[in-house]
C-alpha cells in the first residue's frame, strides 16, 4: 500500500529532514506544494486532505492555522511544533513514553512531536516518576546542551557566517526561565512543576545532551544509583531507539569526557546513570534534527500506520 504524506512547511529544518527520510522509501507518495502556493490556504487545505499523514513543520501560530484546516477524518496531522504537545486530544508521539502508548499513537488523528529537549529529558525521568524513586513534586533542575541547528535556518547561517567571536565560546540562553519545552517537559514526565532549565548552545551543528543532577538524599529512601540504572534499562527492554548504558559507564570514564554528538545520523537516544556515594548525575543524548524532531515525526507515522516502527531511520 502506499500512503499520501504531506509536509506543510517543507523549506524548515525539520520538514527537508523529513523529506530526506521519506525519499528513501517506496511506500510513500510525498505531495508537493507549488513554490507560488505555499501561502495559499485553499491549496494548502486541498493537500492537507489529501493526505494519509499530513506533518507541520511550522511555527507555532501557522500549525494552529494549519491544523483547522484539516477537515478530513481520515487524515492524521501530526505537528512539529510547540503548539499542542499538552493540549486535550492530541497525543505526544513519543512511542517509548509508557505502556500503551503505541497504541495511543495508532489510533490518534492529532499527534505532536516532541520537543528535542523535551524528549532527551522525559526519557530519563518518566520511569523514574513512574517507578516512585522520583517523587512527583521532586524539585528538579536540568542543563541542555545543544548544537546550533535547533535554532533553525537564521542561527544556522549566522554560525556557518562565521566572524562573530560571541559564538566560538558555548552561549546558555532561557534565562527568563520561560522556555518553550517546560509545560511538556512536566506534564509528560508526571512532575508537578518544571525543573530549573538551562539550555546552552554551542559551536556545532547538531547533537544535544539533558543532564539531571540529583542527590541520593532527595529520592525515595533507599533507592541506589544501581536501582536508578536498572528501572530505566527495565522500562526501556526491546526498545530499539533507546539504549540504556551500563552504570557509571566505564568507556566514558575513561575517556574523561562525554560525546554529545555520539547519536547523530540515529534516531537513537543514550541515557547514562553516573554516581558517586551521595550524588546521581542523569545524562541523555541524542540527534536534535533525528530523535529530537524529524526522526521522532517519521517513527510516529510509522507506529500511527502500523507499519515497522524504523522504516526510514
Amino acid at each position: 500500500m502506499t500512503y499520501n504524506i504531506f509536509v506543510d512547511g517543507q523549506e524548515g529544518t525539520t520538514g527537508l529532514r523529513i523529506h530526506e527520510m521519506l525519499a528513501r522509501r517506496s511506500d510513500v507518495q510525498v505531495l508537493r506544494i507549488d513554490a507560488d502556493k505555499r501561502k495559499d490556504s485553499a491549496e494548502r487545505a486541498r493537500l492537507l486532505n489529501a493526505a494519509d499523514v499530513a506533518f507541520l513543520c511550522l511555527p507555532d501560530a501557522a500549525a494552529r492555522e494549519a491544523a483547522a484546516l484539516v477537515s478530513n477524518p481520515h487524515t492524521c496531522v501530526i505537528d512539529a511544533s510547540t503548539a499542542h504537545r499538552t493540549v486535550p486530544g492530541w497525543t505526544y508521539g513519543l512511542p517509548e513514553l509508557a505502556t500503551g502508548q503505541r497504541d495511543q499513537l495508532r489510533r490518534a488523528k492529532r499527534i505532536s512531536n516532541p520537543g528535542c529537549h523535551a524528549t532527551a529529558f522525559v526519557l530519563l525521568l518518566r520511569p523514574l516518576v513512574d517507578a516512585g524513586l522520583v517523587a512527583a513534586d521532586a524539585l528538579i533542575s536540568a542543563t541542555s546542551i545543544t548544537g546550533y541547528s535547533g535554532g533553525g535556518k537564521q542561527m544556522i547561517a549566522q554560525y556557518e557566517a562565521g566572524g562573530d567571536a560571541r559564538l566560538q565560546s558555548p552561549r546558555p540562553y532561557g534565562l527568563a526561565l520561560h522556555h518553550k519545552h517546560l509545560p511538556e517537559m512536566a506534564a509528560h514526565t508526571g512532575l508537578a512543576l518544571p525543573p530549573v532549565f538551562l539550555p546552552v548552545v554551542a559551536n556545532f551543528y547538531k547533537g544535544l545532551s539533558v543532564s539531571v543532577p540529583l542527590h541520593l538524599g532527595q529520592l525515595k529512601p533507599g533507592t541506589t544509583p544501581a536501582l536508578l540504572q536498572q528501572v530505566l534499562a527495565a522500562h526501556y527492554a526491546g526498545e530499539r531507539f533507546i539504549n540504556v548504558m551500563p552504570l557509571s559507564d566505564p568507556a566514558t570514564l575513561e575517556g574523561g569526557f562525554f560525546d554529545v554528538q555520539a547519536c547523530n545520523d540515529t534516531n537513537r537516544c543514550d541515557l547514562f546513570v553516573f554516581a558517586n556515594e551521595r550524588q546521581v548525575l542523569l545524562l541523555s543524548r541524542l540527534d536534535n534534527l533525528g530523535k529530537g524532531a524529524s526522526g521522532a515525526a517519521v517513527q510516529a507515522m510509522n507506529v500511527h500506520l502500523g507499519l515497522d516502527e524504523g522504516l526510514g531511520l
